[in-house]
């Protein structure tokens, strides 16, 4: 499977991503700052403001300086601590998870464990908001810290390669196979059987399989593709509703009508009205 089709069931995969904030603060830590050898169950991200330290992440030893923006993986061995007779770091740090089903995110992709950051009086904000939203306890409080820290980690993904893991290459390519198999039997009606026999899984093996890798179980995704092939057939072409209906997998319209509607909140015609070209 080449890179583009790696990435592009990675992207669908990322329809169930969770980003759950555990802490985040602004640390000047002590020359007593360190631990060895563990292995935490989150992410961390570290924004370096001042001092020197040393950090460690699997087999990789970093002494990130001011500007560094670091992000230490979940579920990899990790050491930390102060350098000998060096000023100890100034930083911005926080906790996260970021699931997708059973899996963190960092599970799936390998990146850089540090970057430079360019403009750091921007990143400096945003990790003030992040922590003074952490601090606080309202419903506003829960969506902007989520929201910040996604900015936070897309700005970090933006700027470096992204590698899909090789011990995650072989689910990968067998959940484009699925992906592909659902988009190519559309119009037809899609079982469970039949998609587990293409597979070569037992039927009750395929469904915890399925909702394993994608978070959702095997029909909920199947109505989630068929609801996204409408929008663009919808959206980009002047196909009747019938027709469309036909493309998805439904023999009447009014039942692809009232699908359409629960999926999306609006009827083909008025989703057409509002995103037609």
């Amino acid at each position: 499977m080449n890179m583009k089709r790696e990435h592009g069931a990675l992207t669908d995969l990322l329809h169930s991503l969770q980003i759950d904030l555990q802490i985040a603060r602004k640390t000047q830590v002590t020359h007593e700052w360190q631990d060895y050898d563990f292995v935490p169950e989150y992410n961390k991200l570290y924004y370096i403001l001042e001092g020197e330290g040393w950090l460690k992440s699997g087999e990789t030893e970093l002494t990130p300086a001011p500007g560094d923006l670091c992000l230490l993986p979940a579920f990899v061995n990790q050491s930390y601590a102060t350098l000998k007779n060096r000023p100890p770091f100034l930083k911005y740090w926080c906790h996260f998870t970021s699931s997708i089903g059973p899996f963190d995110l960092f599970q799936w992709i390998g990146v850089p464990l540090s970057i430079p950051v360019a403009d750091r009086e921007d990143m400096s904000a945003l990790f003030d908001i992040l922590a003074s939203s952490y601090g606080n306890a309202s419903v506003i409080a829960r969506l902007r810290e989520k929201s910040i820290l996604l900015e936070i980690i897309s700005r970090y993904l933006e700027h470096v390669p992204i590698t899909i893991l090789q011990h995650r290459s072989e689910d990968l390519k067998r959940i484009q196979f699925i992906q592909s198999y659902i988009d190519t039997h559309m119009e037809s009606s899609l079982k469970v059987e039949d998609m587990a026999k293409a597979a070569h899984l037992h039927p009750n093996y395929f469904i915890a399989y399925f909702k394993k890798q994608f978070g959702v179980p095997p029909l909920k995704y199947i109505s989630r593709r068929r609801a996204d092939k409408a929008k663009i057939l919808l959206s980009t072409t002047a196909l009747s509703i019938k027709d469309i209906a036909d493309q998805t997998g439904f023999k009447e319209t009014n039942h692809f009508a009232k699908f359409f509607r629960k999926e999306t909140g609006q009827s083909p015609t008025e989703y057409r009205l509002l995103h037609g070209s």
